[in-house]
C-alpha cells in the first residue's frame, strides 16, 4: 500500500461505505482483505455489525473508485450499499 498524496500535497480524504452482511470477525477479515488488496487503497477499516467500511484511497475518490469498491465488495460476497451518510 502506498503513502501517496493528492496533487496539492494533502492526504486523500477517507471515504466511508456501508456494506451489508459483515456480522463476524470472519466477514470483517474477508472484506478487509478484498478491499485492502486493491492498489488504489492505502488503508481500510471494517466494523463488525455496522458494516461501515472506512477506506483511505491513494488518490481522491471519485465515481470510478466507488464503482471499484462496489465490485470488489460484491465479488467478495457482500452487499455494497454505497457511501454512508
Amino acid at each position: 500500500m502506498s503513502n501517496s498524496r493528492t496533487p496539492d500535497g494533502s492526504a486523500p480524504a477517507k471515504v466511508v461505505y456501508k456494506v451489508g452482511g459483515v456480522g463476524s470477525a470472519h466477514c470483517q477479515g474477508v472484506v478487509t482483505r478484498a478491499v485492502g488488496g486493491l492498489d488504489q487503497v492505502a488503508a481500510v477499516e471494517v466494523e463488525i455489525g455496522t458494516g461501515l467500511v472506512t477506506v483511505t484511497p491513494v488518490a481522491a475518490a471519485d465515481e470510478a473508485f466507488d464503482a471499484l469498491i462496489a465490485e470488489t465488495v460484491d465479488d467478495a460476497g457482500y452487499d455494497f450499499a454505497g457511501r454512508a451518510a
